[in-house]
């Protein structure tokens, strides 16, 4: 499963406007309002962010992976966003985060959730990827920079 099958256009937020953790994290959950994949908004938004008490989803180098599994979903959905003002999102590496990318998964479909979590991840770490991000002004610009740097992973595969 490609990172681009389950993040649209339509999920992705070029200015997030929130100055703390729990803002951003509702404003791309709440892109979910009315998607017929979630079943339960509010059970979504909860299973994230008790996730989040256990340990900061912040991984560092400015990038935050909030995730969940949750049955409150019937498949893998995915957010993106950004914001122009990095925040405190206690990243393990005490950085402030300004590119977020949320990933909720159905419980049973774990596999595929790892998966998805380690490539995000693997992506998320090439600095030249992340300043491109940064830079980016649009959702399609950013959506075509996670195309392009997909095919590059799958290239070299």
């Amino acid at each position: 499963m490609r990172i681009t099958d389950i993040l649209s256009k339509e999920k992705i937020i070029s200015s997030l406007k929130g100055s703390e953790k729990s803002e951003v994290v509702d404003e791309l959950l709440d892109l979910f309002k009315n998607d017929e994949r979630v079943n339960d908004l509010g059970e979504m938004k909860n299973a994230v962010m008790e996730r989040e008490k256990i340990m900061s989803t912040g991984v560092g180098k400015g990038f935050a992976i909030p995730h969940a599994k949750t049955n409150s979903v019937n498949e893998i959905v995915a957010a993106f966003g950004k914001l122009d003002t990095p925040i405190d999102f206690q990243a393990l590496d005490e950085q402030p985060v300004n590119l977020i990318f949320l990933l909720v998964g159905k419980e049973n479909l774990v596999g595929p959730h790892i998966k998805l979590l380690s490539r995000i991840s693997r992506m998320m770490n090439k600095d030249e990827f992340r300043d491109s991000l940064i830079k980016a002004k649009s959702p399609e610009e950013i959506y075509s920079l996670f195309e392009e740097e997909e095919k590059q992973y799958f290239e070299a595969i």
